[in-house]
């Protein structure tokens, strides 16, 4: 469904593992299971109407195939380009997230059967027409996702300005705003985020075909087999066509895959939950506005939770290595000033992100392992150390020569004169740099969001794109960053008048 190319990359992070076959039984196994469902509607996502709940019919497809299986089914939360790195690493043991069954994906993971049959859709404004066939889209600018069918279809055709994007909610957006003539979509995320909108409509006839299936680590043959046994199952005996109808997503396409001709009575309470969720969370209205704005307290408070844990702990960790790396370098000998040169410029030289993503999947390959909770921690920390040792540093130059002397002339050993009377003279002069780099550290934090940790800036990704509003749900989001930093700014500004008393007391004795 959305940037369909990691998938062919992914599997170059780390070794497969295989961590579900052959996983020491209990009662129930789980089989757990990821997707990301922060903006992935209607396949897995958070229900408007109950922010804590999750749902889809690809979440409801997963618990059906669990029961077949006598199983558990336990959802992961990881984002899009972090679910074949975690499939790989054995965090979880399969992924439902709409992919596209491709020759290209076919040689880079193990599917299952098709699950899913669907189209392209295209979709406009509501005072549009004649935009509803593929070649009057020519001469236009169109939105799609990127690397996905309907990119391709369209750059293949060509003639259309064709814009790509990581979300299809920023697509609706600009369609919305006009910066769009139209979007061409897989026809499940068409139904549900343009046709309840009622300044856009579906348009045309369906387009072309695509297969969804659900994605194995190449070497994890046997659930592979497992599942798709369940999956036909529930295919033939028509729990799969209930769940679909259920979700108003039962069509032809899927009538000719399964050969399962039938009309059941199904009402599509799933579809009608929606639409009436989003009918009551969207509005302009003032006491609209507040319900919902409350509603994201509890989420918004427990994201601010996490921010502020993994912060405080990778601050920690980075003041203290960087203190050490800096009294390397400066009092050191020749192999420890050289060693702690090369980790500040490394360090320093790479981004954060691919550090973050080389600790979490790339150090199994060598049996490390860590939570995503400990891996944001050390990422950070170890990040952050090196820029804290070159701050430690610049403040133990700036203390005169002659303090060491003095203190070694006063029978101190050199250990002592460090802790006694170096350090903290430098330390004065770099607490308001200290301060800076932990607001800088909370803002950073957003990137521990690709190792499945749940932040603030991920909160407002989802609540943003659920409900199109992304000036207040950003306010909000703004003023619980500004909340987390003002507190440390307030402590460090009585550290340095603190140090600054203590300092010109000692100097009164002399």
């Amino acid at each position: 469904m959305k940037k369909i190319l990691a998938l062919v990359l992914a599997l170059a992070v780390s070794p497969v593992s295989v961590a579900l076959a052959d996983a020491p039984s209990s009662a129930p196994q789980e089989l757990l299971w990821a997707s990301d469902g922060e903006a992935n509607v209607p396949y897995v996502f958070h229900d408007p109407a109950h922010e804590s709940r999750m749902t889809g019919f690809e979440y409801e497809l997963a618990d059906a195939i669990a029961q077949r299986l006598h199983r558990k089914a336990t959802f992961i939360q990881n984002d899009w380009d972090g679910l074949i790195p975690g499939l790989s690493r054995g965090l979880y043991g399969m992924v439902l997230d709409g992919i596209e069954m491709t020759p290209e994906h076919k040689a880079a993971v193990l599917f299952s059967r098709p699950y899913y049959v669907t189209s392209e859709r295209i979709i406009v404004r509501h005072d549009q027409n004649g935009l509803d066939t593929m070649e009057a889209l020519k001469g236009h600018t169109v939105g799609t996702i990127k690397d996905t069918t309907a990119e391709r279809m369209l750059r293949r055709q060509g003639g259309s300005n064709v814009r790509s994007y990581e979300e299809e909610t920023n697509a609706f957006s600009d369609l919305r705003n006009g910066r769009l003539d139209a979007i061409l979509l897989d026809a499940p995320i068409a139904l549900y985020y343009g046709s309840i909108s009622p300044d856009m409509k579906l348009v045309g006839e369906p387009i072309g075909s695509m297969e969804y299936g659900i994605a194995f680590s190449p070497e994890n043959r046997e659930l592979r087999d497992q599942v798709d046994a369940a999956l036909g199952e529930i295919i033939k005996d028509g729990t799969l066509h209930r769940i679909l109808a259920r979700w108003n997503l039962w069509t032809p396409l899927m009538a000719n895959y399964t050969g399962d001709n039938s009309q059941p009575d199904i009402a599509p309470t799933e579809w009608d939950h929606y639409r009436q969720a989003m009918a009551n969370t969207t509005g302009s209205g003032w006491h609209v506005l507040a319900r919902r704005y409350v509603s994201f307290l509890p989420l918004i408070g427990q994201a601010a939770l996490m921010t502020l844990a993994v912060s405080a702990l990778a601050m920690v960790l980075a003041v203290a290595l960087g203190l050490l790396l800096a009294l390397s370098r400066h009092y050191g000998g020749a192999p420890l000033r050289f060693v702690a040169g090369i980790y500040v410029e490394v360090v320093r030289g790479t981004p954060l992100l691919i550090q973050v993503l080389f600790i979490f999947y790339g150090l199994p390959a060598f049996g490390i392992r860590l939570s995503p909770f400990m891996a944001g921690v050390l990422s950070l920390g170890l990040n952050y150390a090196a820029y804290e040792a070159e701050n430690y540093r610049a403040g133990l130059l700036s203390v005169a020569r002659g303090q060491m002397e003095a203190a070694i002339a006063l029978n101190m050993t050199h250990w002592q004169a460090l802790r006694l009377v170096i350090v903290p003279q430098a330390f004065r002069t770099v607490v308001p740099v200290m301060t800076n780099d932990f607001i800088s550290l909370l803002k950073d934090s957003s990137l521990v969001s690709v190792i499945t940790l749940t932040e603030l800036s991920q909160t407002y990704v989802r609540l943003s794109s659920t409900y199109y509003d992304y000036f207040g749900t950003g306010i909000m989001v703004g003023l619980a960053y500004l909340l987390l930093g003002l507190p440390f700014v307030r402590l460090a500004r009585m550290a340095e008048r603190r140090l600054g008393r203590g300092f010109s007391a000692g100097a009164g004795h002399h």
